[in-house]
């Protein structure tokens, strides 16, 4: 299956065929929107030549830190999240290999040990990995026992909460209007108290 989160198809073929470049985009899916999280594997690659755990792990801090600064930046603070993209990749090369894609297949997971292994990660806490544990499941196969009940919220099927429920501009717009509509209630609970 295809993924459609950005809207630059070149970005979403590489999210889709590289499982390191959908970590790092979830990695950076925080205070930037969605679509320019994802695609920021891509300026990666285009920038420093590769998306792989050993050579993005290995290659000069200041090199990756320039790659993540050049105009489009990676991500709006792209000092800690240059320095977070090569400790993700260090962790995937001593633990895993250097193959992210082992954290859901090696040992044929469940969904529970599958959360476990993703909120190790650094840069992955409680919510991130049940998002990318959900999109594992809902586009990308993964048909580990329990998964559902382990991403939570997110793995409810036909809702539109996170990323893992984008497969179409269309879909994009009704996650984007769940979060407005959520951070709205939020807001008026926390002025009624």
């Amino acid at each position: 299956m295809s993924l459609h989160l950005t809207d630059d198809p070149a970005a979403d073929e590489l999210l889709t065929n590289n499982p390191l470049a959908l970590l790092i985009g979830m990695l950076l899916d925080q205070q930037i929107a969605m679509e320019v999280a994802f695609s920021g594997p891509l300026k990666i690659q285009e920038r420093l030549g590769s998306v792989d755990a050993a050579v993005l792990a290995s290659t000069d801090p200041d090199t990756v830190l320039e790659a993540f600064k050049q105009t489009p930046a990676v991500h709006r603070y792209p000092g800690s999240m240059a320095t977070r993209v090569q400790t993700l990749c260090q962790t995937i090369v001593d633990e895993w290999d250097g193959d992210a894609q082992l954290i859901w297949t090696r040992d044929s997971p469940d969904g529970p040990t599958v959360l476990k292994r993703l909120k190790a990660l650094p840069g992955f806490g409680e919510q991130k990995a049940k998002i990318f544990l959900a999109l594992l499941g809902k586009q990308l196969g993964f048909e580990g026992a329990g998964w559902r009940e382990a991403a939570g919220n997110y793995g409810e099927a036909g809702s539109f909460r996170s990323v893992a429920d984008i497969s179409s501009p269309e879909s994009l717009l009704r996650v984007r209007e769940t979060k407005r509509a959520a951070k709205a209630a939020a807001k008026a609970e926390r002025g009624a108290r």
